[in-house]
């Protein structure tokens, strides 16, 4: 499996992914699936704000990818980001996961990042918060009932990651 920054060849597959987690999934709230340019203008975007966005090549294929985007647009959240993490659903529990989001995170601590918040939704997406169990994310509150998707309630999750020296010391610039 390779790791690698995302990039235009990618986002048909990417798109498809997407799109069967917006009609299938609780994964994300959207309802309705964005069409490969507006996955492109979200990949651009989101570059364009310094995030990160990484996929996971098997024989060539796309079978999942990440993102770290700015957590919110005021300037004080600047050093936080936000965790996306999909993958293709024929191809989950072979670890991608992990090693999408374990390069993310190298990647977001390299550039002087301090913060990961994960906010995860739905009631059953019971790999997402274990894959971030898992790499020391901890549990930072909940949302009961907030989303409403395919006849039911859904909650949205709060995990959190501190980076490097987190909230010990006075921030420096990004890189």
């Amino acid at each position: 499996m390779q790791i690698i920054p995302a990039t235009a060849h990618h986002i048909p597959a990417i798109q498809q992914i997407y799109a069967w987690h917006v009609l299938y999934g609780s994964a994300t709230f959207e309802t309705e699936p964005p069409d490969a340019e507006e996955m492109q203008q979200r990949l651009n975007a989101l570059l364009d704000k310094g995030g990160i966005w990484l996929v996971a090549l098997e024989e060539n294929a796309v079978i999942g990818y990440c993102y770290l985007a700015p957590y919110r647009p005021r300037y004080a959240y600047r050093f936080t980001l936000e965790d996306s993490i999909y993958l293709h659903p024929e191809r989950t529990g072979r670890g991608a996961g992990r090693a999408l989001l374990t390069e993310a995170i190298r990647l977001a601590e390299a550039r002087g990042f301090r913060q990961i918040v994960a906010v995860i939704a739905g009631n059953d997406n019971l790999a997402s918060m274990g894959l971030h169990r898992a790499l020391e994310f901890r549990e930072a509150g909940r949302l009961q009932a907030v989303g409403f998707k395919h006849g039911r309630w859904l909650d949205t999750h709060f995990m959190q990651l501190a980076l490097g020296a987190g909230d010990k010391a006075p921030p420096a610039d990004l890189a």
